[in-house]
């Protein structure tokens, strides 16, 4: 049996070579880190490297993204569909190891890394996951949920504010099986972090509420092994283990430096490093007895086949909760008659026509779809009472009892949602968490990292313009609805009523490979009228609201609030002789995937005339008005003052409306 650093010193070699083959890279991570990922993956981690889906396998990120090859090196040792080809094509081109893990590429790469601080953050949203699945389903004598979530992490995800978020909320909420592993070795790409990284690090911890390990030696096997004991032994509070560590470890020169931070060691070093080592391998090349001991294959599968005599036990005890556990989380399938029922509900929304703010309406989709949905996991970054995420049958995950669905996020945008994104990754739930639409901002890469990712989530935004009203321009969005839409892989809605607003939340929900953003309004809307048709076409994005009776000489294109508003203005210019087409648009993002003749039935090209009206910025409506329309959209930020004043003062109003269709239609004449 080779010796712990040797197998140790075969992920230190793979970092180093394919860095230097791609000439890009950081292996200094990997390199330091490769003894505490020795002795997690061989002695504690349960996987099966022939199905990295296991749904009770444990969990494992790699925060520090950076140090990809870390990763890779470790799921091509221990058996995954990962070939020493992918190793040397490390960072080119459609290769499964690009330069940060990405979810998706390589199996078992849990979630993509990168951005510092959302590893760490994705896998407390995993161990939320694990505990309340664990609450919902496991039974006397039947754990059939019952798995850690482990994560790598360096100064830099400490640094950055999420972690600050997430690591807080982790504790508070009593997550056991999470464990993280400080890699404190003092550096980053500036050089020694004490220059502006002086921060008592355990201490912190300790105040949020976690077991604290310090002063572990991460070179140290035993060392590391017994940490791990100690913070599997803890079983209310989730661990940190600080490990002190060498960046480079091996490379004499470069070793404890920036210098083998983020760039290859180089062919010179890289033959000292090798001596150092006692690695007297060609680059690219393993020895088989090495391999032997790190195949996890055999006992990956011996695990899984254990666990499902465990779950073949729970069916005969438990066939219902079984069930749906199949359904959720094995097969992640909604119930058989959700389609049939959600569109019963739409119909409902339609028949009844009545004054609401989408926001107030999406709740009462949340009310009739929490019933059919065991699987929504809502939230709300402490704005439950506004962007109204509660329903009557919310119960709120605690320490002592995560049995809930409904997670207080508290004052934490953008650990809310990066928390989402691991709940959504690790399986089981479907989860949604509201914030203000302008507090989206602090959010923004959490969700861009969700639409990249293609994992489904919804993310509710309240108060979405203007209409916001007195709090003013700080918390009006004027640009905010364009640059979601600009995301790509993410689906923006935003409707005017509450049949638009069930249909937007029924596509969210069906969705598997991607988010959506649910942006409402604070104050009422108007109900539209609709046939059967019109009503099936919701779904597609964009629509004929209201028709002229000829062919159309003006368009006139809303979405959300605006919609009323420019029905009425469609009505004025059709009393002066106008021909006039309202097309509600709910989800730009949706439009656009429709074919080519939907949308040439909807928005003719040989119709010039055409007009955007809605309460935020005018430039993203270029691509549907063209260089020679116009738009009643915002250029400016807002002011503070009642809603309705607002929208009076910006020109969201009737006589405004026609007088910008009148003088458009003058100079096409």
């Amino acid at each position: 049996m080779p010796a712990r650093r040797d197998l140790a010193n075969a992920i230190r070699a793979l970092s180093m070579d394919a860095v230097q083959k791609a000439n890009s890279g950081h292996p200094g991570a990997p390199m330091g880190m490769a003894d505490i990922a020795e002795v997690l993956w061989n002695d504690f981690l349960n996987h099966n490297p022939q199905n990295p889906s296991w749904v009770d396998r444990d969990r494992f990120v790699l925060s520090n993204g950076h140090g990809s090859m870390l990763i890779y090196s470790l799921l091509h040792l221990s058996g995954y569909e990962l070939p020493i080809e992918e190793i040397k094509n490390f960072r080119q081109l459609h290769s499964k190891t690009p330069g940060h893990p990405e979810y998706g590429y390589a199996p078992g790469v849990e979630t993509t890394t990168g951005p510092l601080g959302q590893g760490i953050s994705n896998a407390v949203g995993m161990a939320i996951a694990e505990k309340s699945l664990a609450a919902q389903f496991n039974q006397a004598g039947h754990e059939i949920v019952d798995h850690y979530t482990y994560c790598f992490l360096g100064d830099g995800c400490l640094m950055e504010g999420i972690s600050h978020e997430t690591c807080s909320l982790a504790g508070t909420l009593g997550l056991g099986k999470l464990i993280a592993f400080w890699d404190d070795n003092g550096i980053s790409i500036d050089g020694e972090v004490e220059g502006w990284f002086t921060d008592d690090t355990p201490k912190r911890f300790e105040s949020y509420g976690w077991h604290v390990i310090p002063a572990v030696d991460g070179h140290d096997p035993e060392a590391v092994k017994a940490a791990i004991e100690a913070a599997r032994a803890e079983t209310q509070k989730p661990t940190l283990i600080c490990t002190k560590t060498i960046i480079g470890f091996g490379a004499p020169n470069k070793q404890g430096t920036h210098g083998s931070h983020g760039s290859p060691l180089g062919d010179d070093e890289i033959a000292l490093a090798r001596k150092a080592l006692g690695w007297d391998y060609a680059p690219f090349e393993v020895p088989a007895d090495i391999y032997d001991a790190w195949d996890a294959k055999a006992a990956g599968k011996a695990k899984e086949a254990a666990w499902n005599e465990k779950f073949a036990a729970y069916q005969q005890a438990h066939p219902e909760l079984a069930a749906e556990f199949e359904r959720r989380v094995i097969n992640n399938e909604l119930p058989a008659d959700f389609a049939e029922k959600a569109n019963a509900f739409i119909a409902e929304c339609q028949e009844k026509g009545e004054k609401i703010a989408s926001r107030k309406a999406s709740q009462n989709v949340i009310e009739a779809f929490g019933s059919l949905l065991p699987e929504l996991m809502g939230g709300s970054a402490d704005l439950a009472g506004s962007n109204l995420t509660l329903w009557s049958g919310s119960k709120g995950l605690t320490h002592d009892d995560a049995s809930g669905n409904y997670i207080y996020y508290g004052v934490r945008e953008f650990g809310m949602s990066a928390i989402m994104n691991g709940i959504s990754l690790h399986g089981g739930f479907i989860p949604y968490g509201g914030t203000f639409l302008m507090f989206m901002e602090y959010a923004r890469n959490a969700v861009r990292m969700s639409a990249l990712m293609g994992i489904r989530n919804v993310f509710v935004y309240t108060h979405d313009s203007i209409g916001q009203g007195e709090d003013g321009p700080t918390h009006q969005p004027i640009e905010q609805l364009a640059t979601l839409r600009l995301t790509p892989n993410l689906m923006t809605w935003r409707p005017c009523d509450g049949a638009e607003t069930a249909v937007a939340w029924k596509a969210s929900v069906e969705r598997k490979d991607g988010p959506s953003a649910l942006v409402f309004s604070r104050q009422g809307l108007n109900a539209q009228q609709r046939d059967a048709e019109q009503l099936a076409n919701i779904a597609k994005g964009g629509y004929i609201l209201s028709d002229s009776k000829g062919e159309p000489e003006l368009i006139l294109m809303a979405t959300g609030s605006e919609v009323d508003v420019t029905m009425k203005s469609a009505e004025v210019l059709r009393g002066q002789g106008k021909n006039v087409r309202v097309v509600s648009m709910p989800s730009t993002s949706v439009f656009d995937q429709q074919d080519a003749q939907y949308k040439e039935s909807v928005l003719p090209i040989n119709v010039s005339a055409r007009i955007a009206v809605e309460a935020a910025h005018e430039d993203f409506w270029y691509k549907y008005v063209g260089f020679d329309g116009r738009f009643v959209c915002m250029t400016t930020f807002g002011e503070s003052a009642p809603g309705g004043a607002l929208m009076e003062h910006f020109g969201f109003a009737v006589d405004n409306i026609v007088s910008v269709a009148n003088e458009l239609l003058e100079a096409d004449s």
